[in-house]
């Protein structure tokens, strides 16, 4: 059986349509509707072209490194110039065939968040080129398949990504021309320019290109809905990433749906430091870019973005479980602590959830200012919306930050194949923390039965199901790979997310687990791992889990990378004396010791009684490591998902030896 919904906007209400073909309610035809990105880009230039638009903070000093305490911004003006400039220049050259000889006119981008990415795509986007994105923590193999899939013949890279595109060389023939963001020093200009005629490979900055354009400047292109805007490749976890082939009309679709209860003051600040060559940052900037917003980039060190927010103040905060769950536990390590403060803050939390769960008002006049007003100065103090995408978040956590910050704190859901489009949670919705809101307006959706894992339609009190999704939004077709996509997208144009969702009775839906990634254990119970790795994951003692099981055992362990914050806490106890956070050395002891192991586990076997998991779904014992899973070792993916074989066969020699100690007895749990 299936179950469709669809939102109903003017009522925000949701209802069911059984064997329905309509779409969402917002589509190409819509009055007014964004149906191409240039158009876009035309209506926050009409704003004004001395309005500020991407902003930086400019490197005053190399050695030591240091950078200004302001923002430096290019106005949506000199942006048009620039992107009139390097689209002239592509343009010339792929007429001229110094470049191209693909499907598409295809152009890569490597580099990590920066005004000239978006310029760079800007530019793209107004002349029919389409863009190709390089994970910048990608790796060599990807981005020798996706140069040498796509046709990449020209590729624009940052200085440090240019040596690893000059050793490809040899195995990605198709790669003619790099164009360097960055300015070269003359001696580096000299070295690489070496280096690149030895392989045939033309190397120029990008200054040098933007001359080029304009001296053979020409108009842009007027894009239609079904032009094709970029080729989004996608993480595998086990093979090759897929290409999602989007068009204008998907990504322009998905921007106009995600403006439906966006609440933003008057030239809205977003804070960019999620990767640009992931949808959701994308469609968040896009967002921006459509109201005559204001686009700041972070310094690219994840230990600077505190001090980037507070010299920028932004508005629009979009970001990850993973940094809002140290938001949360930060905040309350510092406000829960015995005394007169503690009680407080214990209070002060209490009284402005009692009003949110009441009325959806996250602000209170008198809690804000005494209590909240530090947590808020944190991200700048002018923070008006915090999203959340990408893994699921707690609701105790959501609904934490969004009386802390007293602003909009949403959940939403999506994927790279819908334009990172398909749920949100609409604002002030009291109860809506724990779910992804209902289907957004470009979107309906439904649930098919999963058998094999207990999941139907007539599931009571709610209907649950595997997610599928369709819409304008919505891509159609992996480039070059009918497998998946057969695999993916059915006839009727529905969209298999691979989710399992439950919708409650007011339309809201709610991630509960994966159709992959489920194991039976030898007594025959059927297990999700990634549903139990994201419950575990919100302990504060848990910064990454890997759980395994083995079908020929009847329990699971785990691999847990502690929080080094709360490790230090635990090993102090145990050992009897002072470890801060950062003596690495105290910290790998401290993951070799039983007590301390012994501690984490019972930590987290309260947060498994705190979920409800059963028995059989509870971790029976677990290894400790210091070293963090990364994309570099091979054992996640440029998204953060855990590569499971790979961390598997890191860890094999540690697990094996944990099942030949035997099921651990419950009194120990």
């Amino acid at each position: 059986m299936v179950y469709f919904v669809r939102v109903n906007i003017a009522v925000s209400r949701a209802y069911v349509l059984v064997n329905t073909g309509v779409w969402g309610l917002i589509g190409l035809e819509t009055p007014n509707a964004l149906v191409t990105l240039d158009q876009i880009f035309d209506i926050g230039l009409s704003g004004g072209r001395d309005r500020p638009f991407l902003g930086e903070r400019p490197i005053v000093s190399k050695n030591p490194l240091k950078y200004a305490n302001r923002y430096v911004w290019q106005t949506y003006g000199e942006v048009d110039v620039r992107r009139r400039y390097v689209g002239s220049a592509l343009s010339t050259l792929f007429k001229s065939g110094e470049l191209g000889g693909g499907e598409f006119d295809a152009v890569g981008v490597w580099s990590p968040n920066r005004p000239e990415w978006q310029i760079i795509d800007i530019a793209l986007q107004s002349y029919n080129k389409v863009s190709v994105s390089l994970y910048d923590t990608l790796g060599k193999d990807s981005v020798e398949f996706i140069i040498n899939h796509a046709h990449l013949t020209v590729v624009f890279a940052t200085s440090e990504h240019i040596p690893t595109l000059l050793k490809l060389a040899p195995n990605v023939p198709i790669l003619k021309r790099i164009v360097c963001i960055d300015d070269l020093t003359q001696e580096a200009s000299k070295v690489l320019l070496e280096w690149s005629l030895a392989q045939n490979v033309q190397i120029q900055e990008l200054r040098e290109l933007e001359a080029y354009g304009k001296a053979n400047l020409t108009d842009p292109v007027r894009a239609k809905p079904e032009t094709i805007a970029s080729i989004c490749y996608t993480s595998g976890t086990t093979s090759n990433p897929k290409g999602v082939i989007l068009t204008h009309g998907n990504l322009a679709l998905a921007t106009q749906s995600n403006l439906y209860g966006l609440q933003l003051p008057e030239e809205a600040v977003l804070i960019s430091y999620l990767p640009l060559a992931h949808i959701y940052e994308r469609v968040c900037e896009l967002c921006v870019t459509s109201i005559g917003g204001r686009i700041g980039y972070f310094t690219g060190d994840p230990l600077r973005l505190l001090e980037d927010s507070q010299l920028l103040r932004p508005n629009f905060f979009p970001s990850v479980p993973r940094v809002l769950n140290r938001v949360y536990q930060a905040a309350m390590a510092g406000g829960n602590v015995p005394g007169f403060k503690g009680n407080l803050f214990r209070k002060a939390i209490q009284v402005k959830l009692d009003k949110l769960h009441a009325t959806g008002d996250a602000t209170h006049i008198f809690w804000d200012k005494l209590v909240f007003r530090k947590i808020q100065a944190v991200l700048g103090g002018q923070i008006a919306l915090m999203s959340s995408g990408s893994a699921p978040i707690s609701a105790e956590v959501m609904d934490f930050l969004k009386i802390a910050f007293a602003c909009e704190v949403t959940e939403g859901y999506g994927m790279t194949e819908n334009c990172a489009t398909t749920a949100k949670a609409w604002p002030n919705d009291p109860t809506s923390s724990g779910t992804v809101g209902p289907p957004q307006a470009v979107n309906e959706v439904k649930l098919i039965d999963v058998p094999a894992m207990g999941y139907t339609s007539e599931d009571k009190p709610n209907p649950r199901g595997e997610l599928c999704v369709r819409g304008a939004n919505c891509f159609k077709v992996y480039f070059k790979d009918e497998k998946n996509t057969k695999d993916t997208v059915d006839e009727e144009g529905w969209l298999r997310t691979g989710d399992v969702a439950e919708i409650d009775k007011v339309g809201r839906i709610k991630i509960i687990d994966r159709v992959k990634n489920i194991m039976k254990l030898s007594q025959g119970e059927y297990v999700a791992l990634e549903k139990i790795e994201n419950l575990y994951s919100s302990s504060p003692a848990v910064a990454q889990i890997y759980i395994h099981g083995d079908s020929l055992q009847s329990y699971l362990l785990a691999v847990i990378v502690p929080d080094p914050v709360q490790l230090s806490g635990i090993a102090s106890k145990v050992f009897g004396k002072k470890i801060v956070p950062e003596d690495v050395q105290e910290l790998v002891a401290a993951c070799k010791d039983e007590r301390v192991n012994q501690a984490i586990l019972a930590a987290i076997t309260k947060e498994a009684k705190k979920n409800g998991l059963k028995g059989f779904e509870t971790i029976r014992r677990i290894h400790l490591s210091p070293e963090p899973f990364s994309v570099e070792d091979g054992t996640m993916t440029p998204t953060m998902k855990i590569r499971r074989k790979d961390a598997y066969n890191k860890f094999k020699a540690e697990l094996d030896h944990l099942y030949t100690l035997g099921e651990p007895s419950s009194s120990r749990l």
